[in-house]
């Protein structure tokens, strides 16, 4: 029996390739199988092309896509080498993005030599010489770009316009900058008659306002400062974010193109942004000492912990302090710090005491901490080769941050509900029961006695990891988890963010580098100028949550990637050096794990395992061999053995399994 389906195309390193069907329309009908692709057949394709085809069953239960149609494809570059075949230039790429050498049109390439490093643009089967990467330059990072479809440069139009509307807007900032000057004295100052293009605006430039942010940070997009508490023990804090969308004109090729870029990407070495660097490091970034558009979020945050009220409206600030993490963490440990100027001391305390109120509440409600220990690599400034990796912690500077912008974030997801208006929330769902059922296997491994119950509830969240804070082996348990929980998504429709213990979320204070945050403020302003058309429910924003989600997927895969790849380059110059860790993800193809003291993971091959062979059990919990058996959580000793910077690939050898580690539980 044959059916035609539209699916996507995935790519087997090894020639073949699968077709994972779209589902269907109809949720009543049983999810579509996953049907192999010959090698023949998969020649037109790439990785990731959608394509129409013929479902033909063979065996019962397995499935053969055949007669294959392009219905849009994935990407529109490839990277890779020059070789020729019969006199004809090809381009040879990764192999699990290509399983043949594609052509370069007629008459194009006969230059090149064999072996070049060149991108070429997909026409049709064919391809186009886009360009040839010099040998000096990076080709990790070139190939990172290219293979995931990452915009690396702006349209000439677009950097013209970027730098005719941020000379615009500054010169409109300028002319009103002597405009009721001293209305800045406090928050509740009346609002100053900035030009009409500005619009009113409350001045804030007088109030002490600082940025935190890390020393190489360029996009800085948002500023904080405080009202200390009054009689009745509240305080206000200002949480204002850069108003990108003064610079952007809705639906201007500014605007299409951010909207097509979604979100600017960091890769190691290199920062793909959303928008040009006229606005994102210049005319928008907040920077000290100078004049800014901002949108502010105005928190009254009470003794309990609790925001009371949020107040939101269009302002002009004036940063006195670009403060970095670093800096910050000393003078909140130590009292003093070199590096922060004395006049705003007094505001960087009561942050801290908003933070430590705001932190009351949510250890009462439950959920996870963002705490970030990820594997740091350090780069050489001139060569950009990695020197060293480590795992690297948030300080208390981070935490400061972070309980802030969540605060703020959580206000306006709860102000723009409460008024009936639209928006892209983030939502992160509760985990299903399977899945919590093998966390609290995995936390076993590690040593740690979970006892979730059919349910993982918030407080039993936060008290799992508060169990996790401190161990040893508190990395690899918190990539686990992460794991579990799944990731948070965009929608239309507003509902839990069950990581942060939020009842309602969204991202509204990093719109320089996130298109999400910028669509926010387009609502919220509208509102604050008196439009009352705007309802919940808008289909655009239910569109564009499925875009931006697709994006953010290709970002993250991007920069994991990137890491990936910096990873293996810094060890290919430590094969043969024994590693400890533990395994945190079971694999057909073996154990992937994380190695101690970096936050970096490796490869065990199921072949390098003694005492097999080995399979992957049901759930991909463990492998499970004859006389042993390795599961997520479990340490090990390792060497390694091999390195692959093209595949992002550490290899190890396991030397022997380890005890459980002191502490880890």
């Amino acid at each position: 029996m044959a059916s035609r389906v539209h699916g996507r195309v995935q790519i087997n390193p090894r020639g073949f390739g699968f077709l994972k069907p779209e589902p269907s329309d109809d949720p009543a009908q049983p999810e579509r199988p996953t049907a192999f692709i010959t090698p023949p057949d998969l020649n037109p394709f790439l990785d990731g092309d959608v394509v129409s085809a013929t479902l033909v069953e063979g065996e019962p239960g397995r499935f053969t896509a055949t007669h294959l149609g392009l219905v849009s494809r994935s990407r529109t570059e490839l990277i890779g080498t020059v070789t020729f075949h019969g006199g004809r230039p090809h381009l040879r790429t990764d192999r699990d993005v290509a399983n043949t050498d594609w052509p370069f049109r007629h008459g194009e390439g006969t230059e090149l030599t064999e072996g070049a490093y060149v991108v070429a643009t997909i026409v049709g089967h064919e391809l186009s010489l886009a360009r040839t990467v010099a040998v000096d330059v990076d080709q990790g990072l070139e190939r990172c770009i290219v293979r995931h479809g990452l915009r690396a440069t702006f349209p000439e139009e677009v950097v013209a316009e970027a730098a005719a509307k941020s000379r615009e807007v500054l010169a409109d900032l300028e002319a009103g900058a002597g405009a009721d000057a001293g209305a800045g004295s406090g928050a509740r100052a009346g609002e100053s008659r900035w030009p009409a293009r500005l619009g009113p605006r409350r001045d804030l430039r007088k109030l002490p306002t600082v940025t935190i942010d890390a020393a190489s940070t360029r996009d800085i997009d948002d500023a904080l400062a405080v009202i200390p508490a009054g009689a009745d023990g509240a305080l206000r804090v200002l949480v204002s974010i850069a108003d990108v969308d003064a610079f952007v004109p809705e639906g201007s090729a500014l605007d299409r193109e951010a909207y097509a870029r979604a979100t600017s990407v960091y890769l190691a070495g290199r920062v793909v942004p959303m928008l040009p660097e006229s606005i994102s490091s210049q005319a928008a970034s907040l920077i000290q000492g100078a004049d800014r558009l901002a949108l502010t979020a105005e928190l009254r945050i009470d003794p309990e912990g609790v925001v009371t009220s949020v107040d939101l409206y269009e302002s002009v600030i004036r940063s006195t302090a670009r403060l970095t993490y670093d800096a910050v963490a000393e003078l909140l440990a130590t009292g003093h710090a070199a590096e922060v100027p004395a006049e705003v001391v007094p505001t960087l305390r009561w942050l801290r005491t908003a933070a430590a109120r705001l932190s009351a509440v949510r250890a009462s409600r439950g959920g996870v901490e963002l705490h970030r220990e990820e594997a740091y690599i350090a780069l050489d400034e001139a060569t950009r080769a990695p020197t060293s990796i480590s795992a690297r912690a948030d300080t208390e500077a981070h935490r400061l941050i972070e309980r802030l912008m969540v605060a703020a974030n959580e206000a306006v997801a709860g102000w723009l509900v409460a008024r009936g208006l639209p928006g892209v929330y983030r939502v992160h769902d509760e985990p299903e029961p399977e899945r919590v059922a093998a966390l609290a296997e995995y936390a076993h491994n590690f040593g740690i006695e979970a006892g979730f119950g059919p349910r993982l509830s918030l407080r039993g969240l936060a008290a799992f990891e508060a169990q996790v804070r401190g161990a040893a082996a508190a990395p690899a348990i918190r990539t686990v988890l992460g794991k579990a929980l799944g990731p948070a998504r965009y929608t239309s429709a507003p509902g839990l963010h069950f990581g942060l213990g939020a009842p309602l979320y969204l991202h509204f204070t990093s719109p320089i580098r996130r298109y999400a945050d910028l669509a926010v403020h387009r609502v919220v302003k509208r509102y604050v100028q008196g439009e009352r058309a705007m309802r919940a429910g808008d289909e655009a924003f239910a569109a564009l949550g499925e875009h931006l989600n697709v994006q953010a997927r290709r970002a993250t895969k991007a920069e994991a990637e990137r890491h990936r790849m910096l990873v293996a380059r810094y060890f290919a110059g430590r094969v043969g050096e024994a590693i400890d860790g533990n395994v945190v993800a079971v694999k057909p193809f073996g154990l992937v794990v994380q190695m101690r003291g970096t936050g970096a993971t490796g490869t065990i091959a199921l072949d390098a395992l003694k005492d097999g062979p080995y399979r992957p059990d049901a759930a991909m919990h463990a492998l499970v061999g004859p006389g042993r058996r390795y599961a997520i959580g479990d340490p090990i000793r390792a060497v390694i053995s091999a390195t692959s910077e093209a595949l992002g690939r550490v290899d190890l050898v396991p030397l022997a399994p380890l005890a459980p580690l002191e502490g880890a539980g």
